[in-house]
């Protein structure tokens, strides 16, 4: 990703404390009080039962689901499986003909246009 930027991201209440703990290195997502079920991308109601939605603290790990390097844009776009469970749409930085379908990632965080941390993976 030496030449891509990644859009500032549009901010919101529901977004903002997501943004609040990436400062802060950490990664969050949301789980439903009801089912139980963790979710990507993070919002207020549960996509699964409707239930109401708590922040936790992801574990930043995952596998590689799916990936298509984008050679001319300069990045790789990525599906990743997290260790919670939801798979995330996402970018990976790093050289990707060194990726494989199901190889271990962790979180590694990318300034966005205007210095926001976002969420893109690695090699674990």
């Amino acid at each position: 990703m030496a030449d891509h930027v990644i859009p500032a991201p549009a901010q919101n209440p529901e977004s903002e404390p997501f943004y609040a703990a990436a400062k802060e290195g950490k990664f969050m997502i949301r789980r439903c009080t009801g089912c139980k079920k963790a979710h990507w991308y993070p919002r207020a109601v549960c996509p699964f039962c409707f239930g109401d939605t708590e922040w936790e603290q992801a574990s930043g790990e995952g596998t590689i689901y799916s990936y298509s390097p984008m050679r001319r844009a300069g990045y790789t776009i990525a599906y990743i499986t997290l260790k919670e469970g939801p798979t995330m749409l996402t970018n990976i930085v790093g050289d990707p003909d060194a990726l494989s379908i199901g190889q271990a990632m962790k979180i590694s965080w990318t300034a966005a246009a205007d210095g926001t941390p976002m969420p893109t993976w690695a090699a674990a």
